[in-house]
């Protein structure tokens, strides 16, 4: 087995997690997959921002945890669950690193989605 890597955010590969101040809304097929006023903006290097929402604000009974998994060398392994059954693009739509870095660790206990697979909304704070 070989070791994975771990590195560390620096001017090279920034990585900046932030409290959202906006509500944010994660629908798919219909469904209010997750709402939550209390998401985190995780922007990483030149990819895009993303929302990661806490999972106590996520209706995890539509959820279904699956076997795959994957890698960042920055944030560590990731586990994945899908949409609920009949919703196009369902298998894998949801990851979360269980046990992140320290660099990241705010990022434990929240869900982020593909944004080709759900819709999320920025919604006014009430």
């Amino acid at each position: 087995m070989t070791d994975k890597p771990i590195r560390i955010p620096g001017p090279d590969h920034p990585i900046t997690i932030e409290p959202n101040a906006a509500r944010v809304r994660v629908t798919a097929g219909g469904r209010v997959i997750a709402d939550t006023t209390e998401s985190l903006v995780l922007r990483e290097a030149s990819y895009p921002a993303v929302f990661y929402i806490p999972r106590k604000d996520a209706d995890m009974a539509l959820l279904s945890r699956t076997d795959h998994h994957s890698y960042c060398p920055y944030k560590g392994d990731a586990s994945y669950f899908s949409l609920p059954a009949g919703i196009d693009k369902a298998e894998n739509a949801i990851w979360t690193y269980e046990a992140p870095y320290e660099a990241v660790a705010r990022i434990r206990d929240h869900l982020a989605f593909y944004t080709d697979r759900v819709t999320i909304e920025e919604l006014p704070a009430s």
